[in-house]
């Protein structure tokens, strides 16, 4: 038996003959969070059983009743090859989280406790712009430490104003806290390059602005959280 999330659900969520479904296996069950997540976005709840054999088709219209192992889904119903724009940014927003948590990891260790908690809505930023992506629906606006996207801008740019740090470079004497979200952050930036490439039109306009901003608000973040490290004023636990 199997207990899903809310975020298990959304990443399983599927398309069948344009309506979008979720699969539930006889002996599942739902938390009350997935029971709301589906019912608020009238997502249709199916036995597994209805799944039924599965058909891929390609962008060009290909058929494949099994998965090249050179490809993968765009979504529930497309699957392009691994090398597909997209599906690089995907890997860049993986990379990302994994760089994320790593720094999460390096606060919890050094006693940030605030920092584990602003970095854990950086987390859940980078997860929501991966649904966004895989389910193309619009980027779920969220609050970054209780910052709203304006707030985030300004403390960027006048970070003496907010935190009596200026601007600076980082170096070796910083602490592992500090360095990982600065890569971190340079990981964003990378993102941000795939992104690029996966989400223009033929005329080179982008065709996703809320992900877009989504990554330029978390790359904001990311540089506040340096700063308010390099301030000295963020206390430590113990």
């Amino acid at each position: 038996m199997a207990l899903f999330t809310a975020e298990a659900v959304r990443a399983n969520v599927r398309n069948s003959e344009g309506r979008r479904v979720f699969y539930l296996g006889a002996d599942d069950r739902l938390t009350p969070g997935a029971k709301a997540y589906l019912q608020e976005r009238g997502i249709e709840l199916l036995p597994a059983a209805q799944a039924g054999g599965k058909v891929y088709r390609t962008l060009h219209g290909a058929v494949f009743t099994e998965k090249p192992e050179n490809m993968t889904h765009l979504n529930a119903q497309i699957l392009v090859p691994k090398t597909h724009p997209r599906i690089a940014f995907r890997g860049a927003i993986d990379t990302l989280e994994a760089e994320l948590l790593l720094a999460q990891k390096t606060a919890q260790m050094e006693g940030y406790d605030s920092m584990v908690k602003a970095l854990g809505d950086g987390l859940e930023l980078a997860r929501k712009i991966i649904a966004a992506d895989v389910l193309e629906e619009p980027l779920e606006e969220l609050l970054l430490d209780g910052l709203t996207d304006a707030q985030l801008r300004e403390r960027s740019h006048f970070p003496q104003k907010y935190y009596d740090q200026p601007h600076f470079m980082p170096d070796s004497s910083c602490s592992w806290t500090l360095l990982n979200i600065n890569r971190a952050r340079t990981m964003v930036r990378q993102a941000e390059i795939r992104f690029c490439w996966a989400f223009r039109d033929t005329e080179g306009r982008c065709t996703r602005e809320d992900i877009l901003r989504g990554l330029n608000r978390l790359s904001s973040f990311l540089w506040i959280l340096e700063i308010r490290l390099a301030s000295g004023k963020e206390n430590r636990h113990g």
